[in-house]
C-alpha cells in the first residue's frame, strides 16, 4: 500500500493538464500520480498517456461529476492498484508548489483522528490573494452560509502570512482535498447525490459528527485558477450550490427548536437571492433557484432516511459558527475572518 496517492479528476480539462500536470508529477515526492477521467470527450487521455507515461490512468464509462466520480476512482485505487493510506483530491487547474506535500502529510500522521486537511490555496491569476473556494480553511454559519480564513462572501484577504498556523477548520475546500483513506471508505466517500459543489462541506461535516476532526496546513501552499471548470456565472453552478445546501443544510443540522425555522428561513434567503438576480436581469439564475427547490422537495424522502441514520451515528456534533454571517457582513461591516464576532 502508498502512502499516498494524488489522483486528479479531469473532464475535457486537456489545457489545464497541460498547464499544471507537468509541475505535480515533478513534485509528487515520488508518490503515485493518477488521472481519473470522467469520460472526457479531448484528447486529455491519449496526451497524458503519451507525455506522462509514468502516470496511472483511471478512465470511467461516464461523466458523475465530482461526487461520483471520486468515490468511483478512489474504489479503483484501492481495488485494482492496493490502495493508500491518504489519498490527495487534486483539481486539474490546482498548481502546487514544492513542499505542498510534507507538511500535510506530517500533521495527518500526528493524528490518527484527523480525516482530512487542505494546504493553503491562493489565487492562481492574483497570486498574493486567497482563492474563493477554501482560502485557509472553511466555516459554516449557523444558517449555513460558509466562509472562509481569508474570504468572506465576495471579499478575499491578500495572504501576509496571518494565516500561516495550522488549526481544525470546519470545511476543507474539495479543490485540493487530502483524506484519510479509511475514513473516506467507511463513510461511503462524497454523497453522489450532490455531483458537484458542496459534497466536500457535507463529507467534512459527517466525519466530525463521527469523531473525527477537519484541518487547515499553513505551511503547504497551492494555487487554484477557480472556476476552471464551471464559471460561477454559470447558472447551472447557481442551481448546484442552493440545491446541494440545501440537502446538506437538511441532512446535517442539529435537531433542535430551531431546525425547521432554519430551513424556511433559508428558502427565504434564497427568494430574495432571486429578486437579486431579477434586478441584474440574470433570468438563468432565476429558473436555477426554482430548479433547486423542485429538487429539494423531491429528494425530501431520501434525505428525510439520510438524516436519521446520521442522527443514529452520530458521536459528538460539529460546531457550527454560532452568530449571522449575513447580520456580520451586512449589519455590521465585517468583511474580514479577523473582524468576525466570536
Amino acid at each position: 500500500m502508498d502512502t499516498l496517492a494524488i489522483v486528479v479528476l479531469n473532464y475535457n480539462g486537456l489545457s489545464f493538464l497541460r498547464r499544471f500536470l507537468p509541475a505535480l508529477v515533478a513534485q509528487a515526492d515520488g508518490h503515485p500520480v493518477y488521472i481519473a477521467d470522467n469520460a472526457s470527450t479531448d484528447a486529455s487521455v491519449p496526451w497524458v498517456k503519451h507525455q506522462f507515461p509514468g502516470v496511472r490512468i483511471i478512465e470511467m464509462g461516464t461523466n458523475e461529476g465530482y461526487a461520483g466520480g471520486y468515490n468511483n476512482a478512489l474504489e479503483r485505487v484501492r481495488s485494482e492498484y492496493g490502495g493508500a493510506t491518504y489519498y490527495a483530491l487534486v483539481n486539474s487547474d490546482i498548481e502546487v508548489t514544492p513542499r505542498w506535500i510534507d507538511p500535510i502529510l506530517q500533521l495527518l500522521e500526528s493524528d490518527p483522528m484527523m480525516a482530512a486537511c487542505q494546504p493553503k490555496i491562493r489565487a492562481q491569476q492574483e497570486r498574493t490573494l486567497f482563492e474563493y473556494a477554501g482560502a485557509a480553511g472553511g466555516y459554516l454559519d449557523w444558517l449555513g452560509y460558509a466562509f472562509c480564513r481569508g474570504r468572506v462572501f465576495d471579499v478575499l484577504e491578500s495572504d501576509t502570512g496571518q494565516y500561516d498556523d495550522n488549526r481544525p477548520v470546519f470545511w476543507a475546500t474539495g479543490a485540493c482535498l487530502f483524506v484519510r483513506a479509511s475514513v473516506f471508505h467507511e463513510t461511503g466517500g462524497f454523497d453522489a447525490a450532490f455531483f458537484a459543489h458542496m459534497e466536500e462541506i457535507d463529507w467534512c461535516w459527517r466525519v466530525q459528527r463521527l469523531g473525527h476532526s477537519v484541518w487547515a496546513c499553513g505551511q503547504s501552499v497551492v494555487y487554484h485558477v477557480g472556476g476552471g471548470t464551471l464559471h460561477k456565472s454559470n447558472p447551472h453552478k447557481t442551481l448546484l450550490n442552493h440545491r446541494n445546501s440545501l440537502y446538506m443544510l437538511y441532512k446535517n443540522w442539529p435537531a433542535d427548536g430551531w431546525f425547521l425555522g432554519k430551513v424556511f428561513a433559508r428558502l427565504v434567503f434564497d427568494g430574495l437571492s432571486s429578486v437579486l438576480y431579477l434586478v441584474a436581469g440574470q433570468w438563468g439564475d432565476i429558473l436555477a433557484v426554482l430548479k433547486a427547490h423542485g429538487a429539494f422537495y423531491g429528494h425530501l424522502p431520501t434525505l428525510m432516511k439520510q438524516r436519521r441514520a446520521l442522527r443514529k451515528s452520530e458521536k459528538r456534533p460539529a460546531k457550527l459558527y454560532e452568530r449571522s454571517l449575513v447580520w456580520q457582513y451586512f449589519g455590521k461591516g465585517h468583511h474580514r475572518f479577523n473582524q468576525l464576532d466570536q
